[in-house]
């Protein structure tokens, strides 16, 4: 088994050994769990760092003969003919790095998850594999195979581990995911029928040299680029999500469990990112500039949407997803900037964000754990009684609201930086939903911290006073740590990122004019 291969299916050998353990052995089960998301961690530091020492992603590269789906004999050898293959560029390997430092939190995090454990940290290793089987793909086959694997994991990760209402949490995340799962896939056959393959360097060959000699293709239309796009575009709407497509993300961050919505928030909703960018400009640049208006609209419509209702809400866990719902509007405005400094702010904006929604929904879980309630007018003065826990609150919504030296400054600037460069106006707008996020992020931690309590409680069957509660435990306070450390390294060093991203917004712009 090759680098990348090891990487992406290590986690199946924690699977493997799970099956063994009886259910009753939860601190082996936790163990296990956690130990077999180390693996893919170090490797993708590894890579990381030979990366930053000057060494070429492509020789990581790799690919298999699989099935050929047609054999006539005026067809080359390479035409309609999938092959297993993984690669990785700077872009795909900060998503991978992601997906595995929050993999690695979200198992130790999971310590608070009682019911079933054996299960869950089963289905939470097979959604770790698809996270990273999605970026290490080099084909859409394989890139639509691991997505529907995280499809799968998370509607059972939500449905039986989930809240009160987590059954109808999951069937509407399975529903709209399942929609854009499909538009995908109607996208993926028509592109795999018109040019005889998957992979997604000879699709970009084909599609921007179409009449290159050797090359099988049945030329595609104006029109009909227009409407693929249109059709990748929607699909990845769905599950970045964008409004009005974005009900079933309120749902999910509420009832899943912290540790999953960690993985969600801050993993799940940038493959929509991640696509736009990587199938929206990459395969279709000149096709992308005729919707980069209306992206950018919807951005400022999710930034103001989500900001507004995240002002108005009493639960901390929905302050949270609106939240999310108006952040990703950055990565939106970004794409839709269509420039260098736009196109680089909204891959800042998903890497930031994934960071501060994993650290936010990490110390959400805490709340749950020790008072039963994450009501913001149910708990106050919690400064008093758990004072690590409050700092860490207070450092997750400074970076929500983008407080320079953090990374979600980084990643708002730049996106709106290029924004303004093509569209003032609109972008001055968009800005006022940066003003509500001050707001309501300052709102709901200074009243969780600081406020009056109005009924707070424990847990059932815990009668302990409120001094009594117990602050961050390790395995509460190193995770807490790690994200914190990251996101003011990546807020005071962003060129940790932008080295990595330099080729790969080096072709962006080529295909794009400029």
């Amino acid at each position: 088994m090759t680098f990348l291969s090891l990487l992406v299916f290590s986690p199946l050998l924690g699977i493997g050994l799970l099956a063994w353990v009886r259910k009753t052995e939860t601190n082996m089960i936790q163990w296990i769990g956690t130990a077999a998301t180390v693996p893919p961690l170090l490797l993708s530091l590894f890579a990381f760092i030979e990366s930053v020492r000057g060494f070429p992603l492509e020789r990581l590269d790799e690919a298999h003969h699989w099935v050929r789906l047609a054999d006539f004999p005026f067809l080359t050898d390479a035409a309609y003919v999938i092959r297993y293959e993984l690669g990785i560029d700077g872009l795909s390997l900060l998503f991978i790095v992601l997906t595995a430092v929050l993999g690695t939190l979200a198992a130790v995090a999971s310590l608070l998850v009682n019911e079933e454990k054996k299960g869950y940290f089963m289905w939470l290793l097979a959604l770790e594999v698809g996270m990273l089987g999605v970026f290490a793909a080099a084909n859409f086959i394989w890139f639509f195979f691991f997505l529907e694997v995280t499809l799968v994991a998370m509607f059972l990760l939500v449905g039986k581990w989930g809240g009160f209402e987590r059954e109808r949490a999951a069937y509407s995340y399975l529903l709209y995911n399942g929609l854009g799962s499909a538009l995908l896939l109607v996208v993926i056959a028509v592109l795999v029928a018109r040019t005889g393959t998957a992979n997604f360097a000879l699709l970009d060959d084909m599609l921007h040299h179409p009449v290159a000699e050797g090359q099988l293709i049945a030329p595609l239309t104006s029109e009909a680029r227009h409407w693929l796009l249109g059709g990748l575009l929607l699909a990845f709407a769905f599950k970045l999500p964008a409004v009005p497509l974005h009900r079933w993300l309120i749902r999910v961050h509420v009832e899943a469990p912290p540790p999953v919505v960690m993985l969600h928030a801050g993993v799940l909703l940038k493959i929509a990112a991640y696509g736009m960018i990587r199938f929206g400009i990459g395969l279709f640049p000149d096709e992308f500039r005729a919707f980069a208006g209306v992206i950018a609209a919807l951005g400022v419509v999710n930034i103001l949407y989500g900001a507004l209702l995240a002002l108005r809400q009493h639960e901390l866990k929905h302050v949270l997803a609106y939240s999310s719902v108006s952040h990703m509007g950055v990565v939106l405005v970004g794409l839709g900037a269509l420039n260098e400094a736009g196109i680089q702010g909204a891959i800042f904006q998903s890497i930031a964000h994934g960071l501060i929604a994993a650290l936010s929904f990490l110390l959400v879980g805490v709340l749950a754990d020790r008072w039963g309630t994450t009501d913001i007018r149910r708990l106050g003065g919690l400064a008093a009684s758990m004072p690590v826990f409050s700092g860490y609150l207070l450092t997750a919504a400074l970076a929500l609201l983008g407080l320079p030296g953090l990374a979600g400054f980084v990643g708002e600037f730049t996106a709106f930086l290029g924004l303004f460069a093509k569209k003032p106006i609109l972008a001055a707008v968009g800005a006022l939903g940066l003003i509500f996020a001050a707001a309501y992020s300052l709102k709901a931690v200074l009243n969780v911290t600081f406020g009056r309590a109005r009924g707070s409680q424990p847990p059932a069957g815990q009668s302990e006073p409120r001094e009594a509660v117990a602050d961050l435990r390790m395995n509460e306070a190193v995770p807490a740590f790690i994200l914190v450390a990251l996101i003011v390294a990546v807020g005071v060093y962003p060129q940790l990122l932008a080295g990595q991203l330099a080729a790969a917004l080096e072709t962006m712009m080529n295909g794009l004019g400029g």
